[in-house]
C-alpha cells in the first residue's frame, strides 16, 4: 500500500478580501461551470484544503494552538502551554501559491508550494485536485542531547495530493494521500519515510457557519509508537468577508509532519487542544 502511494506522488482560516468572500457566501455551487467555495478556509482543520490564495494576494495567517485542556486550572486549560504558527502565503497566480512559516512547536521553519492541477466542473470533471509540497527545518534539536546531530537531521519533507468534491451546496469532502519524511525520528523502529491518508469535510450549518472535521490515518506507524492518529473538529465563521476558524484536536503541532507523525493527545483521555486561526490579507 505504501509503495503505491509513493508511486502516486512521483507521477507528474482564514481571512480573505471582503469583496471576494462576500460574493462567495451566496454563490455556492457553480461559477463559469466551475464548482466554487468547496472550502472557505485554506485549511479544513489540520489538513490543507483545496482553496488557494488569489493572484497577487498576500495572506498572513496566525494559528494558535493552546496546550492540553486535561490539566484544567493547573495550566489554565492549556493557556500556559500554547504554541503559535505565523504563515505568509502569496498567490503568484490564482492557481499557484508559495508560503513561508515559523512555528514555536519545535521552532520549525517551513516553506511550501500549493498549486491547482484540476477543477471540479459542472456536468464534467468531478473533483478539484491540488498538489502541496513542503520542506521544514526543526531548529529545536540540541547537539547536547544528540551528539551525532547534523544539519540534515533537522530537515523534513511533505508531499500531498488534495482531492476534493463539492457534493452539494452544503457538503464538501476531501481525500489527502500523503507522503512525509523526517531525517530524524525519535524511535529507532519508526521508518523515516511515512505514509498517511487524510479525510476531511465541511458541512454548512447556515449562511455563514460551517462544521469542519478531518482525520489522518497513519499507514506505517511503528507498533511501539506512543503517537496517535490526529482527529479534529472545528467551526468556520464568516463575518463581513472574514473567516475565523476555531477547533478542537488531539494534535498540538500545526505542520503536516508534526500532526501526522507526532500527535500525542488522546480524545478518550481528554488530552485535546483548542485552537484558532486569524488572518490578514494585504
Amino acid at each position: 500500500m505504501k509503495y503505491l502511494i509513493y508511486i502516486l506522488f512521483c507521477i507528474p482560516s482564514v481571512l480573505f478580501s471582503q469583496d471576494d468572500l462576500l460574493a462567495e457566501i451566496d454563490v455556492d455551487s457553480i461559477q463559469n461551470d466551475y464548482a466554487i467555495a468547496a472550502f472557505k478556509g485554506l485549511k479544513i482543520v489540520n489538513f490543507e484544503s483545496t482553496k488557494l490564495v488569489a493572484k497577487k494576494e498576500l495572506t498572513f495567517v496566525v494559528s494558535h494552538r493552546f496546550g492540553s485542556i486535561e490539566n484544567g486550572f493547573d495550566s489554565f486549560f492549556g493557556l500556559d502551554d500554547a504554541v503559535t504558527r505565523l504563515n505568509f502565503i502569496f498567490g503568484i497566480t490564482d492557481g499557484f501559491n508559495v508560503s513561508v512559516s515559523r512555528s514555536s512547536f519545535q521552532q520549525i521553519y517551513e516553506s511550501a508550494i500549493k498549486y491547482r492541477i484540476a477543477r471540479q466542473v459542472n456536468n464534467g470533471f468531478p473533483f478539484t485536485i491540488v498538489g502541496y509540497h513542503s520542506v521544514l527545518i526543526n531548529t529545536a534539536l540540541e547537539k547536547d542531547n544528540l551528539p551525532k546531530l547534523e544539519f540534515k537531521h533537522r530537515v523534513g519533507y511533505t508531499t500531498q495530493l488534495l482531492i476534493s468534491r463539492k457534493v452539494s451546496t452544503k457538503l464538501s469532502l476531501e481525500l489527502a494521500p500523503t507522503y512525509f519524511h523526517d531525517n530524524y525520528v525519535a524511535l529507532d523502529s519508526q521508518d523515516n519515510s511515512q505514509f498517511a491518508m487524510g479525510f476531511g469535510g465541511r458541512y454548512k450549518l447556515g449562511k455563514r457557519w460551517s462544521l469542519n472535521a478531518d482525520y489522518g490515518w497513519h499507514l506505517n506507524r511503528s507498533s511501539d509508537s506512543p503517537f496517535k492518529n490526529p482527529i479534529s473538529i472545528g467551526i468556520d465563521l464568516e463575518t463581513g468577508g472574514h473567516v475565523f476558524q476555531m477547533h478542537f484536536t488531539n494534535a498540538q503541532a500545526m505542520n503536516t509532519n508534526g500532526f501526522l507523525g507526532q500527535t500525542a493527545g488522546d480524545w478518550g483521555d481528554g488530552n485535546i487542544y483548542f485552537g484558532f486561526n486569524l488572518s490578514r490579507v494585504f
